[in-house]
C-alpha cells in the first residue's frame, strides 16, 4: 500500500474553479449505469439497456480510460474520487479499476457507494486496491419496508456487511437512506439507536425529482428540514464541513458513537458550497447534476498525451457551471433517474 500511494502528495499543476470562484476537489464518477436492485425511486421496474443513462450501444468507459479520466481531473487539483453507479460493484473488473484510480499521482481519497449486495465478498480486496471510504445504501431498518423499497430480498447480509465494513478498517463506513414519507421517516430513532455504539454515519437524502418519477416524488417527497428539526430537539449539534467532504451537513451527540448527515438539496443556499463534479459511465460530464448538457470528454480518453488537452477542456467547460440547480422551478434537466450518475 505504501509504494501505491507514494505519489500522492507531490503538488498538482492548476485548480479547478468555475465562474462563481467555486472550487472543486472531488469527483463522483459513474464506473457503470447497471444495477441488480429495483429501487422504487429510481429504477421501479429493473435495469434495461433501454433505461440507462448512456446512449444505446455506448460501452462503459474501460480500465484505460479512466486511468485517463481521473489523470486529468488531478491534474487540474481533483484529490477525491468516488466511485458510484448504477451498482459499481457488478462491474467485474471494479477491484482493479478501484487500484487503478487509487495509484493516480494527486489521488489522495477513493471512495465506492454500493448496496452492499457485494460487500461480503469484496470489502476487504476494495479497501486493499485503495478504496478507504464506503458508502452502503439501506432505506430501512425494517426487513419488509426494505424489500418493498428496494426490491431486494438480501436484508440482513447487507445490513451485517455494515459491521463487516467496520471490522475490515475501512477509514469511513457511511450508510445512506433516501427519505420517504410514510415510508421511511418514522424510523429516525431507529437509526439514532443503530448508531450509538456504532462508528457510521447515516444519511438521510431527500428524494430528488427526475425525469421518470414524477408520480412517485408527488406522494413521498418529504423535507429534510423536518429530520433536522427532530435532530436538533434531541440535543444533535450540526458540525463542521471538510474541504473534501460531500453535501450533507452532519449532526453528533456526545452519546452517540455515530453521526446523522442530512442531504437536503432543496434546501436554501445548498449549491454555494459545491465542489464536485460528475462524469456518467459513458465518460460525459454533468456540470451540475440536474443540468441540461452532458459534455463528453471521451474522444480525449484515447490517448496518454492527451492529459493536457483534456485537463484545458475540463477546465473551460466547468467556467459554464451555473450557479445552482432550479429545482425549485421545477426543472431536473435531463435527468431521467439516477442509475448511471450516482446521485
Amino acid at each position: 500500500m505504501a509504494n501505491l500511494h507514494s505519489n500522492r502528495a507531490e503538488k498538482t499543476t492548476a485548480s479547478l474553479v468555475d465562474s462563481h470562484q467555486r472550487r472543486f476537489v472531488y469527483l463522483r464518477l459513474s464506473v457503470t449505469d447497471r444495477c441488480n436492485f429495483s429501487c422504487a425511486y429510481c429504477l421501479p421496474d429493473g435495469y434495461s439497456p433501454e433505461s440507462g443513462s448512456g446512449e444505446t450501444g455506448s460501452p462503459e468507459l474501460s480500465l484505460s480510460e479512466i486511468e485517463r479520466l481521473v489523470r486529468g481531473f488531478a491534474r487540474l487539483g481533483v484529490s477525491k474520487v468516488r466511485l458510484t453507479g448504477g451498482e459499481p460493484t457488478v462491474r467485474r473488473d471494479i477491484v482493479e479499476l478501484a487500484r487503478v484510480v487509487s495509484s493516480v499521482q494527486g489521488i489522495q481519497k477513493v471512495a465506492l457507494t454500493t448496496n452492499g449486495s457485494r460487500l461480503p465478498e469484496l470489502a476487504l480486496p476494495l479497501l486493499r486496491a485503495g478504496v478507504s471510504s464506503i458508502n452502503i445504501s439501506i432505506d430501512s431498518l425494517e426487513e419488509e419496508r426494505f424489500r418493498e423499497i428496494t426490491g431486494s430480498t438480501r436484508f440482513a447480509s447487507i445490513l451485517q456487511s455494515v459491521d463487516q465494513a467496520l471490522d475490515a478498517g475501512f477509514e469511513r463506513v457511511k450508510v445512506n437512506a433516501v427519505l420517504l414519507k410514510n415510508r421511511n421517516d418514522h424510523e429516525l430513532l431507529s437509526f439514532m439507536d443503530w448508531v450509538r455504539d456504532r462508528p457510521i454515519s447515516v444519511r438521510f437524502i431527500e428524494l430528488m425529482r427526475t425525469g421518470t418519477n414524477a408520480e412517485y416524488f408527488n406522494q413521498n417527497h418529504l423535507s429534510a428540514g423536518v429530520i433536522r428539526l427532530e435532530l436538533l430537539k434531541a440535543g444533535w449539534t450540526p458540525t463542521a464541513r471538510g474541504v473534501t467532504d460531500g453535501p450533507a451537513v452532519v449532526y453528533r451527540h456526545p452519546r452517540y458513537e455515530g453521526s446523522i448527515g442530512l442531504i437536503a438539496p432543496y434546501s436554501q443556499d445548498f449549491c454555494t458550497t459545491c465542489n464536485r463534479l460528475r462524469v456518467t459511465a459513458q465518460g460525459a460530464l454533468k456540470l451540475c447534476l440536474f443540468g441540461e448538457r452532458d459534455l463528453s470528454l471521451r474522444d480525449l480518453l484515447q490517448e496518454d498525451s492527451q492529459t493536457e488537452e483534456l485537463a484545458s477542456r475540463i477546465q473551460a467547460l466547468v467556467l459554464e457551471k451555473p450557479l445552482s440547480h432550479e429545482l425549485h422551478e421545477g426543472k431536473y434537466g435531463n435527468t431521467r433517474h439516477f442509475a448511471g450518475i450516482g446521485g
